[in-house]
């Protein structure tokens, strides 16, 4: 399989605190920006695999951040600007020069209103992968409508969906989150999640302590309800997949982890950019697991993305190229 992959979400504009955590007058906040669908996006961009992004923001300064933003890393934007509902925005608090907590100012937000209004389906159709995530959803009807309209549309066009559950529990409960997560697990192709997420899809009580034994019983479960691939994410352990009948399980790259807020997106973005070029499973999770590890070792939520260069070196490469 080759071709293109879209992708649908919100971006908001991301403010940062100073090392020690504490704002206070005359304090500088770097300004960037994250969101999950548009984080894969980037990481696959970089990895050379076209990627379209579809999104709302508000007709502000922040969204003219987003935009020049993501479209800078060579993903194609298509993305509403509305002059009536801002950008959202988040804080990403800091301890010691780790994250600590994330807070979202996203209510009534300019993506919250997304709609099939803003799906260009001529896009979406011509797709080799679609990519979608649990946040769209819970944002609101629009949104869930939307979403719902991407998977139709990719479906009959054959595309490959692909579906990372991504719950945030500081948008909806797990009671509401459940049975819309779940539903839209079934109908995707490849279905990306953490062991508390695949438990959350089967209605099941929060993992204790997840392990690769563990995991491998809840991709199990996860694929009988619809999905071919069911990949689990493990962290520090690493990832497996369930496909057409096989278990595959693949060992994290050592790394000292300096900021783990993006890891699971480019985790993602590895595994796609290997289904794209119709490579096997223990490949895209290998992929996967470079491409998260490579996040994990430097601040920022998509800053760290490897190019393909940097993805084939070799894990733990110390040579200084001059």
């Amino acid at each position: 399989m080759t071709g293109s992959v879209v992708t649908l979400g919100e971006t908001m504009a991301l403010l940062s605190t100073p090392p020690w955590g504490r704002v206070t007058g005359g304090s500088a906040l770097p300004v960037g920006i994250g969101g999950a669908e548009s984080n894969v996006a980037i990481g696959l961009a970089r990895l050379g695999v076209p990627c379209t992004w579809i999104s709302r923001v508000g007709d502000d300064a922040l969204g003219d951040l987003v935009v020049r933003e993501v479209r800078a890393e060579g993903v194609r934007v298509l993305a509403r600007r509305d002059p009536e509902a801002p950008t959202g925005l988040m804080l990403k608090e800091l301890r010691g020069g780790a994250p600590r907590r994330v807070g979202y100012y996203r209510r009534g937000s300019a993506a919250s209103l997304l709609s099939t209004s803003d799906i260009d389906e001529r896009v979406v159709g011509a797709a080799a992968v679609v990519h979608l995530t649990g946040i769209t959803p819970a944002l609101g009807p629009g949104p869930r409508e939307a979403i719902d309209r991407v998977v139709e549309l990719a479906r009959s066009a054959g595309a490959l969906v692909s579906f990372d559950v991504n719950h945030r529990a500081a948008l909806w409960s797990p009671a509401q989150a459940s049975p819309v997560l779940a539903r839209l697990a079934a109908a995707a192709d490849v279905v990306f999640a953490g062991p508390e997420e695949a438990a959350l899809l089967l209605g099941r009580e929060p993992v204790d302590e997840p392990g690769f034994d563990l995991g491998e019983e809840l991709a199990r479960a996860v694929a009988r309800t619809g999905p071919r691939t069911v990949v689990v994410k493990l962290g520090a352990l690493g990832s497996l997949a369930f496909d057409g009948g096989r278990v595959h399980r693949a060992a994290a790259v050592p790394v000292t982890a300096v900021d783990p807020v993006g890891a699971g997106d480019a985790f993602v973005a590895g595994y796609l950019s290997g289904a794209v070029a119709g490579a096997a499973v223990p490949e895209c999770l290998r992929l996967g697991n470079a491409a998260g590890a490579a996040v994990c070792a430097v601040p920022g939520d998509w800053e760290g993305f490897p190019t393909r260069e940097e993805l084939d070196a070799a894990p733990g490469r110390a040579e200084v190229v001059r």
